[in-house]
This record gives C-alpha cells, sequence and structure tokens, in this order.
C-alpha cells in the first residue's frame, strides 16, 4: 500500500467522512449503528469518494476522550465490512491500539490529527503497517477539544510549516517510509478564524513541499463565520457551499486529498478543478 495507490488519477483525491460517535459536531449519532454506518459509507462512494474516513471519537470544541476499548470497538466492524466490500478506507485515531485494530481490519490509512504526539507508540504502529499515514498540526497540551487558539509565535504559517516537518522526521525516524506521508495543516484546531484563513492563503506553499497535502476545511466554524457575518443561519450544515468553494479553490492548487461531510458537491467542485485545468 502507498500514497499513489489511495490517489485519484488527474484529480485531488475525495474523502468522505463517516463519524461513527455520539457526539461529532455535525452528525453525532447518526452513525453509531454498524449497518447505518456502512450504508453511509456506501451512499458516499456512490457519490463520489474515494476513500472514506472512519472515526469514532470526536475532536470537536469541548469534546472528551471516549474509552479505548469503545473507539476500537466501534470502528473494527466498519473498516472490516468496507474493507470486504472493496471500499478504501482511512482511520481517524489519535491511539496506536486503534490504529493497529483497524489496520488488522483492513484500513488504507492512518490519519492521526495529533501527528503522532498524543500516543508515543503511535510512530511505531504506523511503521510496523507500513500504511499510508497522514500527519496534522495541533498544538495542543491536551488532546482532547480542538477549541481555543494556541500560541503559534506569531507566524501561524511558519509554525504550520515547521512542525509539520518535524512530524514526518519523527515517523521517518521510527521506520515510516518518506513515500507514505501525507500531512494536513489542520484548520480549525486551536485556530482563529484568522489563522485558517493565512493557511488557507498559504496552501500553495504546502503543496510544493515534500509532502502530498489533504485539506480538511469541511463544516468548520471559521467556514460557517461567513454566513453568521451576512446575519443567515450558519449551523454546520450550512457551511457545506462554502466548504464546496474551499474544495475548488484547494484542488485547483493542487491539494492531494479534501476531507469532507457532504461529498456530492465537494467532487463537482474537484472535477471542476479539473476539468478547468486541463481545458476541457
Amino acid at each position: 500500500m502507498s500514497v499513489d495507490r489511495l490517489s485519484a488519477k488527474g484529480r485531488t483525491t475525495v474523502m468522505g467522512i463517516v463519524n461513527v460517535t455520539a457526539d461529532s459536531f455535525s452528525d453525532g449519532g447518526q452513525y453509531l449503528d454498524v449497518d447505518a454506518a456502512v450504508a453511509h459509507a456506501h451512499e458516499l462512494v456512490r457519490l463520489g469518494a474515494d476513500i472514506i474516513d472512519v472515526g469514532a471519537e470526536s475532536t470537536r470544541p469541548g469534546a472528551t476522550r471516549v474509552p479505548a476499548e469503545v473507539e476500537a470497538a466501534r470502528i473494527r466492524p466498519v473498516i472490516a465490512q468496507l474493507h470486504d466490500d472493496g471500499i478504501l478506507t482511512s482511520i481517524d485515531t489519535m491511539r496506536a491500539a486503534t490504529a493497529m485494530a483497524a489496520a488488522e481490519a483492513g484500513a488504507d490509512l492512518i490519519n492521526d490529527v495529533s501527528g503522532g504526539l498524543a500516543d508515543p507508540d503511535m510512530y511505531a504502529v504506523m511503521a510496523e503497517t507500513q500504511l499510508p499515514v497522514c500527519l496534522m498540526h495541533w498544538r495542543a497540551e491536551r488532546f482532547e477539544s480542538a477549541a481555543g487558539a494556541a500560541d503559534h509565535g506569531g507566524d501561524v504559517v511558519k509554525d504550520v510549516h515547521d512542525v509539520l516537518a518535524q512530524l514526518a522526521d519523527n515517523a521517518i525516524a521510527a521506520g515510516v517510509k518518506p513515500e507514505n506521508i501525507t500531512v494536513d495543516p489542520g484548520l480549525g484546531f486551536a485556530k482563529t478564524a484568522e489563522d485558517n484563513w493565512a493557511l488557507l492563503n498559504a496552501l500553495p506553499e504546502f503543496i510544493v513541499g515534500p509532502y502530498p497535502v489533504l485539506v480538511g476545511a469541511s463544516r468548520k466554524r471559521f467556514l460557517t463565520g461567513i454566513r453568521q457575518a451576512r446575519g443567515l443561519d450558519h449551523l454546520p450544515t450550512d457551511a457545506d457551499p462554502a466548504t464546496a468553494a474551499v474544495t475548488a479553490l484547494a484542488a485547483h492548487m493542487g491539494a492531494w486529498c479534501v476531507r469532507v461531510h457532504e461529498v456530492a458537491v465537494s467532487r463537482d467542485a474537484v472535477d471542476v478543478a479539473s476539468a478547468w485545468k486541463a481545458g476541457r
């Protein structure tokens, strides 16, 4: 398995989100049942997702961590069934034991929003499984809730560049192959709206770097703020049009992957970006 095998040909990869959680910020409780989660994943693939990101622990503002055994029990049957059905999956976890359980069930990528920092055994598991990995930037003393704003030293773009480089070095030192590494600037994780926009503005700088870039802006609070500023409804789902706009721009710039809840509109946006660049 390699990042290339997970990559869509000629366009940005679309990662659909399946939260097997009770408290995720936009769809908590909808897919706790295994059959419901699997059915939702199939629908996302039908709408254009290339890979399904399965998570069982929320990092929304105010979230608290679930017991390790609960997290593993939630994800294992979902990933196993999707693997049997021929659907590519990633496991969204900060726990090495959960990552290993998911790998044994057939997961194709380890997506750790702590960048491997929340669990001292994570890099070793990444190396042992030899799966592609996604390392995300998130400055936190305790990796629980994404709320608040961390101190990024006055330059969030430089901080994210520096930290992602260090995370990749950590993974490589543990035995992860460089060609198996992707990175995520961590939009919305202990960052202000201004931080998030600065990172998106600097996206080309990250894309020309050594590792493929995943953009995870879907339904984040800084996107709902666009509608809120106009006095409109601004629930997480109301940010789907803004998410699609981010998807189109990120895809046009060459992002490797976008991670989204509403797959259909973002897949349309990816295809528009691809056709636009090709002149078709």
